[in-house]
């Protein structure tokens, strides 16, 4: 093991209770290697999970990208940051770069676009990439996460997420206790 990953295991330890900690141990491992894409990524992800500098975030991003395109540790928190700054074309074209990249989890990935489309307001489409994600699945990992995602998207479809309380359940029930 090199001393760049034992400083990187402090910082992923440290992150994100102990920021100062964590921030430290990145120095320190960029000293060691200044293109780590891990230390890259996560250093990108304390500028904007917890500064809130969603530019800074995505230079670093992009240049842990630019060290190694099949970076996949970075993909789905540039993403995220990308649909925080709202930058939805550029969030569009990474999400449609990184389901190809081999060995990256493309049901996180595609959970992002999920999440683009429904800011985009595109519901129908985001409904339709939930039914793609549920192919992919191969364990039960996501299953909470997805239903809570296809709850909020019904809603804002004005579906029911409880099918006894529809209108056309309720017709029906009215007639046949007649």
């Amino acid at each position: 093991m090199k001393t760049v990953d034992k400083y990187l295991f402090q910082a992923l330890d440290n992150y994100p209770f102990n920021l100062e900690e964590t921030v430290e141990s990145l120095d320190y491992a960029l000293s060691y290697d200044d293109k780590n894409t891990m230390a890259l990524c996560l250093y990108a992800r304390v500028y904007a999970e917890q500064l809130l500098n969603y530019e800074e975030a995505k230079s670093l991003f992009e240049k842990a990208i630019g060290i190694n395109i099949n970076a996949i540790e970075v993909y789905p928190f540039y993403i995220q940051t990308l649909l925080l700054n709202e930058d939805w074309d550029e969030a569009e074209k990474v999400i449609d770069f990184a389901v190809t990249i081999k060995g990256i989890n493309k049901v996180e990935i595609l959970l992002k676009r999920v999440l683009l489309l429904e800011l985009k307001r595109e519901f129908k489409k985001a409904q339709k990439t939930i039914k793609e994600i549920k192919l992919l699945l191969i364990d039960s990992d996501y299953n909470y996460l997805i239903e809570e995602t296809e709850r909020r998207l019904n809603e804002k479809l004005g579906k029911k997420s409880d099918d006894n309380d529809s209108p056309k359940k309720k017709k029906s029930k009215k007639k046949s206790s007649k």
